[in-house]
């Protein structure tokens, strides 16, 4: 019995790593699914937009996955406190990482829409660069999460600022546009509706980064997030 405890923790911190190595697969997954989803709105490729959406279901599979599992280490190791917070952790993160990979799923719905109407001014290309200030929060909130990095979890959150003014400055423009060609109010609702669901990956994306400075510290940042979405009513593709 004396050797027992030793294997038993040996095997926990195994499957804790299963768990990681799980949880940067999906990350990776998600990351091309945003990258995709913002070339295919760019190039306007309906092609590739097919594939970012049928993609998705791999996304789904291993946060189904990774709750499984999770649920399957609670049960069968009894964690302790800090063992326990960090595979709650893991939960919480494949669901986050989930919300985003369904964003870029219905940017890329929209895409074929898109298609078919007139190119309005450079706001694709804005956009872009938003996904693109996105996609860096999340390789920095996942390598936060791997190192367990509390500063750099920090930067995530803050940079979630600039996102949102991206956003802000993306939506009086979109609304100038349509009261000047209101012709073209249904290409920029669609567009609108991009903006708003890549500002939510933002979201998700700081929600992610809050996860890992719990991890580190054992508790939530209780200062406010740094936030600059003025419109905060407008909807966003669930």
């Amino acid at each position: 019995m004396a050797h027992e405890a030793p294997h038993i923790q040996t095997a926990f911190d195994r499957d804790l790593e299963a768990l990681q190595a799980l949880i940067m697969k999906m990350g990776g997954l998600v990351e091309s699914a945003m990258a995709g989803a913002a070339r295919a709105l760019e190039a306007r490729d309906e092609e590739l937009a097919a594939q970012v959406r049928a993609a998705d279901t791999q996304v789904d599979l291993l946060e189904r996955q990774i709750h499984q599992d999770c649920a399957r280490i609670i049960a069968l190791r009894g964690p302790t406190a800090t063992d326990l917070r960090t595979v709650l952790s893991v939960m919480k993160t494949a669901g986050d990482l989930e919300r985003i990979g369904d964003y870029a799923k219905n940017i890329a719905k929209r895409v074929a829409v898109l298609a078919q109407m007139p190119q309005v001014g450079n706001s694709a290309g804005t956009l872009r660069r938003m996904m693109r200030a996105v996609e860096l929060m999340l390789k920095d909130a996942l390598d936060a999460f791997t190192r367990r990095d509390v500063e750099l979890a920090r930067h995530v959150r803050a940079s979630d600022e600039e996102v949102d003014q991206i956003y802000n400055t993306l939506f009086r423009a979109f609304l100038t546009h349509m009261m000047e060609d209101p012709r073209a109010i249904t290409a920029f609702m669609h567009l609108h509706f991009i903006a708003k669901n890549i500002e939510r990956m933002g979201d998700h994306v700081t929600n992610i980064a809050e996860q890992v400075i719990y991890l580190a510290t054992g508790t939530l940042p209780d200062d406010p997030r740094p936030k600059a979405d003025a419109t905060p009513f407008a909807p966003a593709d669930e």
